[in-house]
C-alpha cells in the first residue's frame, strides 16, 4: 500500500545544495522530505571536492620535500605510500560524513528517504511506496562525468572521478583525456605521487580562464614533467596487453600514439535528469540541464532546480548560494535573482589558479578604453619571497570610476585571496576601497592592494594636482 506525504517542502537529490535547503528549512521549522538514492552528501563529499583537494594535500607534502634543499634542508630520499596517501582521503571523507549523515538531517527534523525518486505529475512524487505531494519540490541531483563519443571507449577500462579515489597503487602511467581542472588537478597530483602523466585537450587548456596567467600554471606542470597536449584530440582508445593505447591527432594533423597503464575521463559534466519523469512534472530540460528562470524556477512554477542539474556554473558554492536564494523565495516569498557574475572559481593546482567577475577581455567589450589592468607580481612580494613561492602574478580590471569588475590570479593561496575579492566584486567596491584597507605584513594579501595603488600611479604627474599641493605649502 502507497503511503502518502504532504510535506512543505520535497528535495530531490543530498548533494550541497540539497542539504542546505533541508537543513535552513528544518531550521525555521518547516516540514521536509530529502529523497536520495546515493550517498549522502552526493558528488562533493564522495567523488568530488573533498577527495580531490585531499589527495592534492597528499601530493604537495611529496613536492615540499623535493623543495627542501633550497631552504638548506637535504633529505636522504623518498619513499612514497600511494596507498597511504589514500588512507588519507578516505580519512578526510569519514571526518566530514557525519555532517551530512542521514542521522543528523533526521535530528533536524528532516525526514530522508533513501531511493529513487520519479515525478508522476505535476505535484506529485513517488519514491519506492512513499507518494509526495508537496506544496514545493527542488530538484537537485547534480551531476556525472561526461562520456564523449570516442570510439573503443566502451571497451576499454576507464577511470572517472567516481572510481579514481578507488587507487591503492599509483598508476605507472595515467593518461586523461580533457585539461580543465579536474584533469589538470590530478595530473598534478598524480605525478607528484610518483606516476608518469600524459594529458590530451582537443582544445585549449584551462580554456576558461585567463590565457596569460593559465600559462603560468601550464608552465609548472610540464616542468614537473607532465606532457600536456593541447588542440590534440583523441580519435579512438583500444585494449591491448600492456595496457590502453590511445590514438589521438594535433590540430596541424598529426597523429600521436601512446600506450597507458590508466586512462581517466575528465571531459566535463553531465546533469543527472534521467529517470526523474521530468516529461510527466511538465519540466523542460535538455542536454545542459533543466531549464530554469533568473529565481531558480523550472516551466513548472511548483518545483526549483539549483546546482549542476540546472546548468550553468557547476561549482559546490553556487549550489549553496542558490540554496540560500531560493530559501528566501520558498520560506519568505521574496523576489531572487540568479548572479553568476559574482561567482568565485578557484584551479588547485599549484600554483593555484583563481578567477572572479569580468575577464580582461569581456570588460574591454563593455567599457571600452575605460578599463585599466592594474598588476602586481608574487616576486615582489616580501612573504612570497620568504616562502620561495614566487611564481605568480593578481590581476585587477578597473572600469569607469575605478569599480572593480573583475580579478585574475595565478600563484600560492589564489583560493584564498580571491575571497577578498569576491567580497569586494559583490559589495561593487572600487580601487580606493582596495588600496585603503591595511593588509598586515609581510601576507601575500598585500598583492591585492598594491594592485590597487597603483591605479593611482599617474596622480603625482598630474599638473593640478602639483599646484594644489604648491598652493598649499604657502600656507605653512
Amino acid at each position: 500500500m502507497t503511503e502518502l506525504l504532504t510535506p512543505d517542502i520535497c528535495v530531490i537529490g543530498a548533494g550541497s545544495g540539497g542539504l542546505s535547503v533541508s537543513a535552513a528549512a528544518a531550521a525555521f521549522g518547516v516540514d521536509v522530505v530529502l529523497v536520495e538514492k546515493g550517498l549522502m552528501g552526493g558528488d562533493c563529499l564522495n567523488y568530488g571536492c573533498v577527495p580531490s583537494k585531499s589527495l592534492l594535500a597528499a601530493a604537495k607534502a611529496a613536492s615540499g620535500v623535493r623543495r627542501n634543499a633550497m631552504f638548506g634542508i637535504h633529505s636522504s630520499g623518498q619513499d612514497i605510500d600511494f596507498a597511504k596517501a589514500n588512507d588519507h582521503v578516505r580519512s578526510v571523507i569519514a571526518a566530514i560524513e557525519p555532517h551530512d549523515s542521514q542521522e543528523r538531517f533526521e535530528d533536524l527534523g528532516v525526514t530522508v528517504l533513501r531511493e529513487p525518486a520519479r515525478f508522476t505529475g505535476a505535484d506529485t512524487v513517488l519514491v519506492g511506496d512513499t507518494e509526495i505531494r508537496a506544496r514545493r519540490f527542488v530538484v537537485a541531483t547534480g551531476s556525472t562525468a561526461f562520456i564523449p563519443p570516442v570510439p573503443g571507449l566502451d571497451d576499454v577500462p576507464y577511470l572517472t572521478n567516481e572510481t579514481l579515489f578507488e587507487l591503492r597503487e599509483v598508476p605507472e602511467h595515467l593518461a586523461i583525456i580533457g585539461a580543465g581542472p579536474i584533469g589538470l588537478e590530478m595530473a598534478q597530483a598524480h605525478r607528484r605521487l610518483g606516476a608518469r602523466v600524459t594529458v590530451f585537450e582537443a582544445a585549449r587548456a584551462l580554456g576558461k580562464d585567463d590565457q596569460e596567467l593559465g600559462a603560468v600554471v601550464l608552465e609548472t606542470l610540464r616542468n614537473e614533467g607532465i606532457e600536456i597536449l593541447e588542440e590534440t584530440a583523441v580519435e579512438k582508445v583500444a585494449k591491448t596487453d600492456e595496457g590502453t593505447a590511445i590514438s589521438a591527432r594535433t590540430s596541424d594533423g598529426a597523429v600521436v600514439e601512446l600506450v597507458a597503464s590508466h586512462l581517466l575521463v575528465a571531459t566535463g559534466r553531465a546533469p543527472n535528469v534521467d529517470g526523474l519523469g521530468l516529461d510527466a512534472a511538465g519540466i523542460d530540460y535538455d542536454r545542459k540541464g533543466i531549464r530554469v528562470d533568473k529565481g531558480l524556477r523550472t516551466t513548472n512554477r511548483k518545483v526549483y532546480a539549483i546546482g549542476d542539474v540546472a546548468g550553468g556554473l557547476q561549482f559546490t558554492h553556487v549550489a549553496g548560494y542558490q540554496a540560500g536564494l531560493i530559501i528566501r523565495s520558498i520560506l519568505f516569498r521574496m523576489p531572487i535573482a540568479m548572479d553568476d557574475t559574482i561567482v568565485p572559481w578557484v584551479t588547485f593546482t599549484s600554483p593555484e589558479l583563481a578567477h572572479v567577475g569580468m575577464s580582461e577581455a569581456e570588460a574591454r567589450a563593455e567599457y571600452g578604453a575605460r578599463v585599466k589592468v592594474l598588476t602586481s607580481t608574487y616576486l615582489g612580494n616580501d612573504r612570497a619571497q620568504a616562502e620561495g613561492l614566487t611564481a605568480g602574478r593578481l590581476k585587477l580590471i578597473a572600469g569607469p570610476r575605478g569599480r572593480l569588475l573583475g580579478a585574475d590570479i595565478v600563484g600560492a593561496q589564489a583560493g584564498e585571496i580571491i575571497n577578498l575579492l569576491s567580497l569586494a566584486l559583490s559589495k561593487k567596491m572600487t580601487m580606493k576601497d582596495l588600496a585603503g584597507f591595511i593588509a598586515p605584513y609581510p601576507t601575500l594579501g598585500e598583492l591585492v592592494r598594491r594592485a590597487a595603488i597603483s591605479y593611482y600611479a599617474e596622480a603625482p604627474k598630474n599638473v593640478w594636482l602639483r599646484r594644489v599641493i604648491g598652493m598649499l605649502r604657502k600656507f605653512g
